[in-house]
């Protein structure tokens, strides 16, 4: 019988709560798309999520003592089971639920680092750095759909201003 630090137990516990509404969410958000591409990021992100279920729950079951890995992303792509899924012209909710399955991914991914930060356990540890990086790479998944659509927008500084900025702080490298 393994037991584990209280602080793990406790953001576990937290983190499974989230879970269940995020799984819950993205499954509404699959219910709602009409884009192919869309869907099946939001189908990985789902599948990612209640594999990481599975893990912390094999973390916290004291009879499981073995260490545990986090598999890798591929593992949770599923055949496309929407061929044929006709994408409907400009789903609004296309777009909303995109920009929000990002952020969602986005903060998913802060939180599963900044809790390893604290986290005592280093095979619980090592593998929320692990969650945190697939949070990570979905994220990324979200925003390259997201540009491709044009759905957002990065203002840029001028030369003159980067220039400035660089000469200000270029005294740091002399000491």
């Amino acid at each position: 019988m393994t037991t584990l630090p209280a602080v793990d137990l406790g953001i576990m516990a937290e983190h499974l709560s989230a879970h269940k509404g995020v799984i819950n969410k993205l499954e509404v958000y699959q219910a709602n798309v009409t884009n192919t591409v869309l869907k099946d990021i939001i189908i990985l992100q789902t599948n990612m999520m209640r594999a990481h279920v599975r893990i912390m729950l094999a973390f916290i079951n004291p009879d499981d003592s073995g260490y545990i890995e986090v598999p890798d992303l591929n593992d949770y792509l599923r055949t496309n089971n929407h061929k044929g899924m006709k994408e409907q012209g400009s789903n609004v909710n296309n777009q909303w639920i995109a920009l929000e399955a990002h952020t969602t991914a986005k903060c998913m991914s802060n939180e599963n680092y900044f809790s390893a930060l604290m986290m005592k356990d280093q095979n619980v540890r090592n593998a929320h750095v692990e969650m945190a990086l697939q949070q990570l790479a979905v994220q990324e998944k979200y925003a390259a759909f997201i540009q491709e659509k044009g759905w957002t927008f990065v203002p840029h500084v001028s030369a003159h201003d980067q220039v400035n900025t660089y000469q200000y702080f270029q005294h740091m490298l002399e000491q």
